[in-house]
């Protein structure tokens, strides 16, 4: 007994620490997931915040859009440029514009040469007249009418943003014609090159309230606003004489009807180059060069 004790006071002492700790569960990878979970939520809620500030049309719009949504096809893309807008129906509904294109059958598929025989042979029942003054030619993807000023007969008063009656009733005529199509449509101001500058106004801001008063023209006959693809002023920079700048018949408004190229993606809108370089410019009856200009803008 006396032995066994010795032997055990000679064994050296082994001391084990018992290291106590959290398990995996309690460690810090869960703090990661938990900061991914709330900054999906914040990021859903501050969707939630953007789209209750978005107009009722618009969110249509995004509805129809991602419908036909493919990642392959639309990727890097805007959403605004795949659809033409929302088509304001009678009691405020609204519609798509795949239904709208349902519904109008036949109406909305009118050629550009259709539309252009359509709107010449309205010009020559009710404004012949004024037949040398409205310009209707066809460029790749769009129909242009040009609604030209010439000595005694003015869409616009030198100088002035207000259309004539003449102006608004040629305006409403083509209105009348195109308000059942689905074309887009875009409009542009344009001035001869007489200096203008009266109160920091020069021909770059009459050409544009120009146009805008064209739009608001065609918005009042019924086109619904969303038709409206763009609305430039030009000033002097596109004159359609081109051998006489300050000529009268440069001051003018061009409305295009814009038409999609076929076998294109339909967000693509072939816009026509605008440059006045239509073989009508430069046949013209009547335009041998002069020397003297019309005072107006």
């Amino acid at each position: 007994m006396a032995d066994a004790k010795k032997d055990a006071a000679k064994q050296p002492i082994i001391v084990k620490k018992v290291k106590k700790g959290h398990g995996g569960a309690h460690g810090g990878s869960w703090k990661v997931a938990y900061a991914d979970f709330v900054t999906a939520m914040m990021a859903f809620f501050l969707l939630l915040w953007l789209l209750a500030m978005v107009s009722p049309e618009k969110r249509i719009v995004m509805a129809e859009y991602f419908k036909q949504f493919s990642v392959f096809k639309e990727s890097g893309s805007s959403f605004f440029e795949g659809t033409k807008g929302i088509v304001a129906q009678p009691g405020g509904s609204q519609q798509s514009p795949q239904n709208m294109d349902i519904n109008k059958g036949a109406a909305s598929e009118v050629t550009a040469e259709q539309m252009k025989d359509k709107i010449t042979e309205a010009v020559s029942t009710k404004f012949d007249e004024l037949k040398d003054q409205v310009m209707i030619d066809i460029f790749e993807g769009g129909v242009r009418i040009q609604l030209v000023d010439k000595e005694g007969s003015r869409m616009f008063e030198p100088g002035s943003i207000v259309p004539t009656e003449k102006c608004k009733s040629v305006m409403k005529m083509i209105t009348d014609n195109i308000k059942e199509t689905t074309n887009r449509v875009a409009l542009e101001g344009h001035t001869d090159a007489t200096p203008y500058n009266v109160n920091g106004v020069t021909n770059w801001e009459i050409s544009a309230s120009r146009a805008l008063a064209a739009r608001k023209l065609l918005e009042e006959g019924g086109i619904d606003p969303y038709r409206i693809a763009r609305v430039v002023g030009y000033a002097d920079t596109e004159p359609l004489i081109k051998y006489n700048p300050r000529d009268e018949r440069n001051r003018r408004i061009s409305l295009i009807l814009l038409y999609e190229k076929k076998h294109e993606k339909a967000s693509v809108m072939r816009t026509p180059q605008l440059s006045g370089n239509s073989p009508e410019v430069s046949e013209l009856p009547g335009t041998a060069p002069e020397t003297a200009a019309p005072a107006g803008h």
